[in-house]
């Protein structure tokens, strides 16, 4: 009885914080949540178990976000499903995370802690890109990645970077009229002038009147990770992706 009565204490608080405020920091925790907690179970993908998909919304004990609350709560007795000792913001998180499943795109998404190590070391991808204050400028920053673009997108931008490249990100050569080579990346365009992060990444300003040759490249300079990461190891770099929603 008594932990029926600390448990709605705890959930009262957690609807007060759902109602104000499901954000995307909500759903980045549960992300991680998910992926320690339920992956074994449940599935990256949430339809490992019969007549349950997460992804999709369906349960066999649960409608509502308070009633999927209290089976991750509770667990439910006579089967596999343990309870769980969430503090209210984890038990939101994980909530948050469950109903943003849907929004994946039918990509598969793995676990978070694992891609940012794949990320941070087999991948090399802070040699080109930054997260949070740390790696190159080279390439996009990747710290609001999950919160710029779909799953769908950052899934393709990672095994076929060209055909997922956003057009302010096109690689660009210019020569000047004393026949200075610059190349880098834009940062910023209009009519009459082009903001580039060079190879060293300085930021160089240049007014194209004063260019002999200005080409936009077409490929990306991003290798493909198809045949250099697992399936599985690109669908946990995917859900690490998906968790930077910004500083």
């Amino acid at each position: 009885m008594r932990h029926r009565l600390v448990f709605a204490l705890v959930w009262t608080a957690w609807i007060g914080a759902a109602q104000e405020h499901a954000g995307q920091a909500d759903i980045q925790l549960g992300l991680r949540l998910y992926g320690t907690n339920c992956t074994a179970c449940h599935g990256t993908n949430g339809d490992q178990i019969q007549r349950v998909n997460l992804r999709s919304g369906e349960f066999r004990n649960a409608t509502t976000d308070e009633e999927l609350g209290r089976v991750i709560a509770y667990g439910v007795p006579g089967t596999a499903m343990p309870p769980h000792k969430f503090e209210s913001r984890e038990l939101n998180g994980i909530v948050a995370y469950i109903r943003s499943m849907r929004d994946t795109h039918g990509v598969t998404v793995g676990d978070a802690n694992r891609g940012q190590a794949i990320l941070a070391g087999k991948g090399g991808c802070l040699k080109c890109h930054r997260v949070r204050g740390e790696g190159s400028r080279l390439a996009p920053d990747l710290t609001d990645a999950g919160a710029r673009r779909p799953p769908d997108e950052l899934q393709q931008a990672l095994v076929d970077p060209t055909a997922a490249m956003l057009p302010i990100n096109r690689p660009v050569r210019a020569v000047t009229r004393g026949g200075q080579v610059i190349t880098g990346r834009r940062v910023n365009e209009d009519t009459y002038s082009v903001q580039l992060l060079d190879s060293q990444e300085r930021l160089v300003s240049l007014v194209k009147a004063d260019l002999r040759e200005y080409t936009i490249g077409k490929e990306s300079p991003m290798p493909s990770y198809r045949d250099k990461l697992t399936a599985e190891e690109i669908a946990d770099v995917l859900a690490y992706l998906l968790a930077l929603r910004g500083m």
